[in-house]
């Protein structure tokens, strides 16, 4: 059977018609926020505190896009008769945005939770060269990191916990049999 000369054309012009009877879902940005995932990847927030400058996250990332400065300090000895320590301290830590490709290795490489995913994403800049964000811009960045998910409810505990909690149970049980055996004593 011959398709009906314009038949075409009226199908399109019913759906231009109820499209047009539709209210707008466009979201205007800078007034309306968007609803980001919770780990969503925005920029990386450093945890100073945790940084050992073990130099995992800038040899491990493919673009080498992570700058890190560090002199050696000597730490006097904890106990009388005990010896000096030395400890790297941090002097420079510095992403360069225009480079990082956003891939997440450093993050996953650093043993010691030093830096993390936050879901900022506002940090564009006129000039390419202000997009190496030194230490203090990665510190601001950790206040908006996102509470890591609570635990399953029906998942075991974690092995860190369960060694913790025997220990304490182990002195807990040590320090309260110890007032009845100096008693028998």
């Amino acid at each position: 059977m011959a398709p009906i000369p314009g038949s075409g054309l009226a199908k399109g012009l019913a759906v231009t018609l109820r499209t047009m009877t539709r209210k707008s879902v466009t979201a205007q940005y800078p007034d309306t926020q968007p609803e980001l995932p919770p780990r969503s990847r925005g920029v990386i927030g450093l945890f100073e505190e945790n940084c050992t400058v073990c130099m995992l996250c800038a040899r491990e990332c493919p673009d080498w896009c992570i700058y890190i400065d560090s002199h050696k300090e000597t730490v006097p000895p904890a106990a009388p008769g005990g010896r000096e320590r030395s400890r790297n301290v941090l002097d420079r830590f510095a992403i360069d945005f225009s480079l990082c490709m956003y891939c997440g290795i450093c993050i996953e490489v650093c043993p010691f939770d030093a830096l993390f995913w936050s879901p900022e994403f506002e940090y564009a800049e006129t000039d390419i060269r202000e997009l190496t964000h030194e230490r203090d811009k990665l510190r601001e960045w950790m206040w908006t990191v996102p509470a890591p998910p609570a635990l399953d409810p029906g998942a075991e505990e974690p092995k860190e916990v369960a060694a913790a909690r025997k220990t304490a149970d182990k002195l807990a049980a040590a320090q309260a049999g110890e007032p009845g055996q100096e008693g028998r004593a």
